[in-house]
């Protein structure tokens, strides 16, 4: 779950992993869990409305663009 309120992008979760050994004496199985919660805040230029998030093989990307206003303008110097 990702989430953006008062400037801060926060990602939640719950891990779950599942560990299965046998062998010819013994037979184990360990099990961790656990949910976690991460917090960011976001760079005051961040456009908070167009931010994306996508899950893909294991990796969670998340963009922040730039709002319009903060970036660059190109301004032309006459030179006489």
């Amino acid at each position: 779950k990702v989430t953006i309120q008062d400037g801060m992008l926060t990602i939640q979760g719950e891990r779950k992993q599942e560990k299965e050994e046998k062998d010819k004496k013994f037979h184990r199985i360990e099990r961790s869990y656990g949910s976690f919660v991460r917090s960011f805040s976001l760079p005051s230029d961040a456009d908070e409305s167009a931010v994306k998030a996508e899950f893909k093989d294991g990796m969670l990307n998340v963009t922040l663009p730039k709002s319009e206003k903060a970036k660059a303008k190109a301004v032309s110097i006459s030179v006489s």
